[in-house]
């Protein structure tokens, strides 16, 4: 089964409330993004952002350019459904992250919420970084959550990668300087814990 058919499927088959990363709002994330953006302007991508309702924030503190990438296309129409008339003022781009074409030099702000910990194979690492170093404007900031070093070692029936602030920073290389981090533990639907590290990297590479 590939990839996108696999998300679609979780996302064809159950409810926000029916996955174990649900959040009614992604507290954690929009603050930092809001400590982290210049101003409203600021050009944000959510990656593997589909079903999250951090697009709902963002719009609703008027971020005037906000894009939305996922693998599957259920879950970005989930979102789109949800949003109604304010769908218009998202950019939509269903693809995998470690392939689709993204324009260079367009984000102030890369927001990642439970992507990067899926990619187990050393190759989609690379191109993941490769993406973000192309598409991220210089001076531009990362605001990553993997799950940290007691996070679970299965999600969604798929294998993943656990990470501390220092092995996360060594993945994405000398062009990304730790400006901070946290250990967050996510209660699940379920009643269960889920242990998050949150970091943020300045991009510090040249044009």
């Amino acid at each position: 089964m590939s990839t996108q058919t696999h998300w679609n499927h979780i996302y064809q088959t159950k409810s926000p409330q029916e996955t174990s990363w649900y959040q009614p709002h992604l507290e954690t994330s929009l603050d930092w993004i809001l400590e982290a953006a210049p101003d409203r302007s600021a050009s944000i991508i959510d990656v593997g952002g589909g079903e999250s309702t951090l697009v709902d924030d963002l719009l609703a503190r008027r971020f005037a350019s906000v894009t939305i990438l996922d693998v599957a296309g259920a879950a970005l129409g989930k979102s789109q459904n949800r949003l109604g008339d304010r769908a218009k003022n998202v950019a939509w781009i269903e693809g995998d992250v470690t392939e689709v074409a993204l324009p260079p030099r367009a984000y102030d702000i890369w927001h990642d919420r439970a992507v990067f910990h899926f990619l187990t194979q050393a190759e989609q690492r690379s191109a993941y970084v490769r993406q973000l170093s192309a598409s991220l404007k210089t001076g531009g900031q990362v605001l990553m959550a993997t799950f940290g070093p007691e996070g679970p070692q299965k999600c969604s029936g798929l294998p993943t990668q656990r990470y501390d602030a220092l092995s996360l920073l060594r993945e994405l290389g000398p062009d990304f300087r730790l400006v901070r981090h946290s250990v967050v533990d996510h209660q699940t639907p379920f009643g269960t814990r889920q242990q998050f590290l949150y970091c943020h990297f300045a991009f510090a590479a040249s044009c």
